[in-house]
């Protein structure tokens, strides 16, 4: 092969790669989050509890360590409501951070509640309900995506909240939707991620092109021969248990006639048990799975620009 040809093939090899690697989260720091966040020491992030609390503080600093303005003071909204079982009062709060657009002040809320159910009947011993699938692998989701997106800022505006109080509720994105600082029709998108860490049939779903047909072949072009699998449905009406259009906190968007796409996977035997612990992940479907939703963002912040 000629020299100089051959060394223009190698060199779009070079640049193809760096793309390719240049479209990733950093694998090590989201591990590192999901295990810290679903350790022991949080005890389950219960809303209204003091582990619930270093969990909010520690998503705080990572904002502010990343550069995220806020349309909050120190970065929290905070908000109260009645448990539904108890008719207790409990205090909770949203971690909110904002990256403007480069072309677009309409707005992409990404989700992920960082709070589970805390301490509860013990299994075998354990009473440490650690939700490390629920919903630390969201949360930890939100972190990488952050990161990614000081650095490679995107086209549409992005508001990303750590939500709390969803296992009681969706309390958070109610509290958001009451409460948030533009108006709502501004929102383009909510993206919402709940439970990403596992799957043994190496899926991971995509609810909530039922509602929003026009973003179902944008996700299509976006994930073609990408791994995990992307597969759609759970949103279709009046199929009980399997439609989860409002079994996280993009219901509280969809109540708005806020499109929304919630990405997730479907229950697994750990689900809230106290066996949904770090161990338990499948740490290479997870981050091919944050990537991927990473190829999805990237591609619908692209095309909903021409709408």
């Amino acid at each position: 092969m000629h020299t100089l040809l051959k060394s223009v093939l190698n060199l779009s090899l070079i640049f193809l790669c760096s793309a390719s690697l240049a479209q990733q989260v950093d694998k090590k720091t989201l591990l590192d989050n999901i295990e810290f966040l679903s350790s022991d020491d949080f005890k389950g992030r219960r809303t209204g509890g003091e582990e619930n609390l270093r969990a909010r503080n520690y998503l705080k600093d990572q904002f502010i360590e990343l550069g995220l303005k806020s349309h909050y003071r120190n970065h929290e909204q905070l908000f109260s409501f009645e448990g539904r079982r108890d008719n207790e009062k409990y205090e909770g709060a949203n971690v909110e951070g904002f990256i403007g657009g480069n072309t677009s002040r309409k707005l992409f809320v990404i989700t992920a509640h960082f709070d589970h159910v805390g301490i509860g009947r013990a299994v075998e011993g354990d009473s440490i309900y650690n939700g490390a699938d629920d919903n630390a692998s969201g949360t930890a989701a939100l972190l990488a995506l952050a990161e990614y997106f000081s650095k490679n800022r995107p086209e549409h505006s992005f508001i990303f909240v750590a939500l709390d109080g969803e296992e009681m509720g969706l309390q958070g994105a109610k509290a958001l939707i009451r409460d948030f600082p533009f108006p709502l029709e501004t929102i383009v998108l909510n993206i919402n991620m709940d439970m990403i860490s596992r799957n043994d049939k190496g899926e991971l779903y995509a609810s909530g092109t039922y509602q929003n047909p026009q973003l179902k072949p944008i996700l299509e072009s976006a994930v073609s021969g990408q791994i995990p699998k992307l597969v759609f449905g759970h949103d279709l009406p009046n199929t009980g248990s399997d439609d989860w259009s409002n079994s996280s906190d993009h219901g509280a968007f969809l109540e708005k006639g806020i499109p929304h796409i919630y990405f997730g996977v479907e229950d697994h035997p750990d689900y809230h048990k106290p066996s949904d612990e770090y161990k338990n992940i499948q740490p290479d479907f997870y981050f091919d799975a944050v990537n991927l939703i990473l190829k999805c963002i990237l591609t619908l912040d692209k095309e909903l620009l021409k709408e």
